[in-house]
């Protein structure tokens, strides 16, 4: 509890204490009207001070209607009939509601709190062989910084020197560190644990990643859902609705019994309409339909998903198709080898993962010449190559390196004449090749002009990807549909092995706008379309979706500013976490809707038949209340979803 929380339950304390002890006070001593009311008065004040004030401002500045004005009226007009002990009780319970309100409100600001944490506080810059703290704003891009352990990466960039485990779990959600070493990208906002580490800037800190999260989640709250909306515009003409009612109530009963020659009964129905005043306060309503969507976005933030505005969260929760991107949503984006063959190939003979897999000497022969071969290129192919390979290799064994484009490379290795490259390669030599029956990209190798076999490079799949697309089916997803500008086989390999059944190949960004196009136009009335995407040409489909979700790790700033949804750890798996979050928090909010407003309109109907007392009133003004707060608070745990 902040001081302000622990100042009122010190309120709420003392005010039970006095209210207990004037109630067995008054049982036991017959005490003047007077007196009783001077003595009700100390914790009526005591409790209801602030409300009062508030009041008073809120007519002063022509703001009448609000639940302090219902509030005082009530509590005020029950002290003026005699009823001290209610008009107390009212203020009391309704001060508890306040409180419980404010705690569930600061419990799900904390979540977005532990995000702020993020925001760097300065960078160290090196200078004359000193560490020099300075504004991160300050920092130029190219320049190096120093963070020490236990410091946070203030700027994006890359390592130059040093290497350290990071802490990533205010921006993924993901508690187990990952290491990072000497030519590595890292973004700021990641606490670095171990090393001391060089970073070379590769952004402006407002360009930064730290600042973009800091800049979603600071503006969500100003997106409202339609339910945000709809609940203001039902305050602002319900408050004023019941206030005119309760007068009515207080004052045509008595009259129409005059006129009828029967007693007028001012007491009984002026009791009535305060009492429909306490009932009638929309408090449930206005406060935990807004504490829904922040406890949801606040939840969701937690696990790595940064949902950019509640109406986004509603929107998401209606979610019936996914479309995908491929390269670097559902793959990594990253070319490997994946498989070298040196006799038969099947499929069987692919190796899947993204880790190093066990060669034989003779593959490993393959493969280290290959590399040898291609070790002057920067094409990503050769990089590739190079990187499966994994040792030193010595260019001095390289000699009469002859790249020729759009086919290979032909160097001499040790003496012998090796030839790297693709079929075309391999008919210009006039060598006998096997092809390949597995997807992906395929690197011939022949040494002094006898074919000794091929290397399978491809886009690795994301190891959760299956799973993913198991979880949006679960989740109520029901279609699945994957756009790409890659080939229509290396397409349908990939949609096959992770489960998407609908597929569309050699798209240009303005086709895979026609195709999203073609999907929304099928889709139901009701139904909302996400699109999944991180480069820079998927912009253009992620603004024209109804939700648009990036790959915040790795994807492009364009898709990031595009989308409505952000994915810290460029996971698959977490789009379906976000809709279960989403459909979790839509839950509640519909339930606290129908609860709040069916309890009220039959405590409303018995208020104003005599039924309900004041009594019954509180129950249905600051009971539904905290019920409803305590509701709301459920959609911040998301881990088990």
């Amino acid at each position: 509890m902040n001081k302000k929380q622990k100042k009122v339950l010190v309120r709420i304390i003392v005010s039970i204490v006095l209210l207990i002890a004037l109630t067995i006070l008054t049982r036991l001593v017959e005490l003047n009207r007077w007196i009783e009311l001077v003595l009700y008065m100390i914790p009526y004040l005591v409790i209801g001070y602030d409300i009062l004030k508030k009041a008073v401002k809120g007519i002063m500045n022509h703001q009448v209607f609000d639940e302090n004005f219902l509030m005082a009226v009530a509590t005020v007009g029950a002290v003026a009939l005699g009823d001290y002990k209610e008009g107390v009780a009212v203020m009391l319970f309704y001060q508890i509601g306040e409180l419980f309100q404010s705690y569930a409100v600061g419990k799900s600001r904390r979540n977005i709190s532990d995000l702020m944490d993020i925001r760097p506080d300065y960078a160290n810059i090196e200078r004359d062989g000193q560490l020099e703290k300075v504004d991160p704003d300050e920092v130029e891009i190219g320049s190096i910084i120093v963070v020490q352990p236990g410091e946070k990466v203030p700027i994006d960039g890359i390592i130059v020197e040093g290497k350290t485990t990071l802490n990533t779990s205010a921006l993924t959600g993901e508690s187990v560190p990952r290491s990072a070493t000497t030519g590595e990208e890292v973004i700021s906002g990641c606490i670095n644990l171990s090393g001391l580490i060089k970073i070379q800037t590769t952004k402006e800190f407002g360009e930064s990643t730290v600042s973009k999260i800091l800049d979603l989640v600071e503006n969500a709250s100003s997106k409202k859902s339609r339910s945000e909306n709809f609940i203001s515009k039902f305050a602002h003409y319900y408050t004023p609705a019941v206030c005119y009612s309760a007068l009515a109530l207080a004052i045509l009963p008595p009259i129409i019994s005059l006129l009828i020659g029967n007693p007028a009964m001012w007491g009984t129905w002026i009791y009535r309409a305060l009492t429909f005043l306490v009932i009638s306060c929309p408090c449930a309503l206005v406060i935990s339909i807004p504490l829904s969507f922040f406890a949801g976005i606040g939840g969701a933030s937690s696990q790595g998903v940064l949902i950019k505005g509640s109406n986004y969260m509603e929107t998401l929760a209606q979610t019936k198709t996914v479309v995908f991107d491929k390269t670097g949503t559902i793959t990594q984006g990253v070319f490997e080898v994946c498989g070298i063959h040196q006799h038969n190939c099947t499929e069987e003979n692919r190796e899947h993962g993204g880790c190093k897999p066990e060669y034989t000497p003779e593959e490993e022969h393959i493969l280290e010449y290959a590399a040898l071969a291609e070790c002057h290129s920067t094409h990503p192919i050769s990089v590739s190559l190079q990187k499966a390979y994994g040792k030193k290799l010595d260019q001095t064994r390289v000699t009469d390196v002859q790249e020729i484009s759009g086919h290979g490379v032909i160097a001499t290795v040790d003496g012998h004449q090796v030839a790297a490259g693709n079929d075309k390669l391999m008919k210009q030599l006039s060598i006998e090749y096997r092809d390949c029956n597995c997807v992906g990209t395929i690197v011939h190798l022949a040494i002094d002009g006898t074919y000794a076999g091929h290397i399978l490079i491809a886009d690795v799949i994301k190891p959760h990807a299956a799973e993913a697309m198991k979880k949006l089916k679960a989740s109520g997803v029901r279609n699945l549909v994957m756009l790409t500008g890659d080939d229509d086989k290396v397409a349908k390999q990939v949609a096959s092995q992770v489960g998407i059944t609908e597929v569309h190949s050699r798209l240009l960004p303005a086709d895979k706008v026609a195709q999203v196009e073609r999907l929304l136009a099928q889709k139901g009335e009701k139904e909302a379309l996400a699109f999944v995407g991180d480069g820079i040409n998927d912009a253009p489909v992620l603004s024209r979706a109804d939700i648009g979700i990036a790959m915040g790790a790795l994807g492009s700033d364009a898709a990031i500013e595009a989308a409505d949804i952000v994915l810290m750890d460029d996971d698959p798996l977490k789009i379906s976490k976000a809709i279960r979050i989403a459909k979790k928090c839509m839950r509640i909010v519909y339930e606290n809707i129908y609860f709040a407003i069916g309890i009220k309109v039959i405590c409303l109907i018995l208020g104003a038949i005599g039924i309900a007392n004041m009594w019954v009133a509180i129950f249905a003004d600051v009971g539904v209340m905290v019920l409803a707060v305590l509701n709301a608070i459920r959609v911040l745990f998301t881990k088990k979803l």
